[in-house]
């Protein structure tokens, strides 16, 4: 039994009250202690808390607000709880908290592909739509994606051909308790960035897009707390959750336990800024249509943003390159061919596992 102490008081909080006491803080506007947090995320996920419980926690601390401490402790929870893809492969997720209503084309789910093309190891973790008409779950199984790839094949796949996607649902069925809830409330809750913190495969490296600028400093406080190697946390001023081409973003970067703030700005790389309209996407079927335009080298607004993303992954994951160069590496790999071949190999690859 957890010996759970409040961050004001030293007495001992006993299990079956400590999800009354945690609201009750959250509604004074008090943050959670680590331990606390963890033993009420142990709850929800074991089935332990019941679904009223669960509507009044999430919405008790979306009212508070997040903390860095509060989040990490809770990704920590959630990541004991998945089931893992167990590999020595160095890699790098890149992925948004979803939550910005854009409903943008999958502009981290074509990234990715580039990304894997330039050698950079790949390990997507993706969902199905549950904001947007299309999730990456969603348009990599219309590509012909087998999204159901077990663990050990999701592991063979990263280790030879440098990418592999994780199903969330497949790897986190103890989400099942707290699904529901979610769906049902309909609003942001700390589940929206807890998802991308707990990668199966362990990523040590992560681009993350939130929804709000505001999270952009503490996701990436918090990913330094997860102990992050490398990370861009970043949020477009227009509230995409990715590298916008319609205005500037805010970016935190995470390198060698520091982090440092920037504001990136399109034009400052040759680059002009296009409508929100440009980059809407659709259902599946044209979300997969507009993904394998912009491989096959395809001009226009949608690509440049897959350029702007996709190189900055490629700055994050060298040493010796700069932003510049991570976004002409990208477009020299999709002009090529590569990053095409890459979907193609991946398609491949995924339809040989067995689910």
């Amino acid at each position: 039994m957890l010996d759970i102490k409040s961050t004001k008081q030293t007495e001992e909080i006993l299990p079956q009250d400590s999800m009354k006491v945690a609201i009750d803080k959250l509604v004074k506007k008090e943050e959670l202690s680590p331990q606390l947090t963890k033993t009420i995320m142990h709850q929800i996920m074991s089935g332990q808390a019941s679904p009223v419980q669960i509507a009044a926690y999430l919405t008790a601390m979306r009212m508070k607000g997040e903390t860095a401490g509060e989040i990490s402790a809770s990704a920590e929870v959630m990541r004991d709880f998945s089931n893992k893809v167990r590999t020595k492969t160095t890699a790098l997720d890149i992925v948004g908290t979803g939550g910005d209503q854009a409903f943008t084309f999958n502009i981290s789910t074509v990234s990715a592909f580039v990304i894997a093309a330039a050698e950079i190891p790949v390990a997507k973790h993706g969902n199905r739509s549950s904001s947007s008409k299309c999730g990456s779950a969603d348009v990599l199984e219309e590509l012909g994606v087998n999204i159901e790839a077990s663990a050990q094949h999701s592991e063979a796949m990263l280790e030879e051909i440098g990418m592999c996607f994780m199903y969330a649902q497949k790897y986190h069925p103890s989400m099942k308790h707290a699904a529901p809830v979610r769906k049902e409330m309909g609003v942001r809750t700390i589940f929206n960035v807890l998802g991308p913190l707990a990668n199966p495969a362990n990523a040590n490296m992560q681009l993350l897009g939130v929804y709000d600028v505001a999270l952009v400093d503490t996701m990436a406080e918090v990913l330094k707390q997860l102990q992050m190697e490398r990370a861009l946390v970043f949020g477009g001023n227009d509230g995409l959750d990715e590298i916008t081409l319609t205005t500037t973003s805010e970016v935190a970067e995470l390198r060698d336990g520091k982090v440092t703030h920037f504001t990136f700005d399109p034009k400052d790389y040759g680059f002009e800024y296009c409508t929100s309209d440009d980059l809407v996407g659709g259902e599946p079927t044209e979300n997969a249509t507009i993904a394998l335009a912009i491989l096959s080298g395809e001009k226009g607004p949608k690509r440049d943003t897959v350029l702007l993303n996709a190189g900055m992954a490629i700055y994050l994951a060298n040493d010796d390159l700069t932003i510049a160069d991570g976004i002409k590496r990208a477009a020299e790999l999709i002009d090529s061919g590569a990053a095409l071949k890459k979907l193609e190999q991946f398609i491949k690859a995924s339809q040989e596992a067995t689910k």
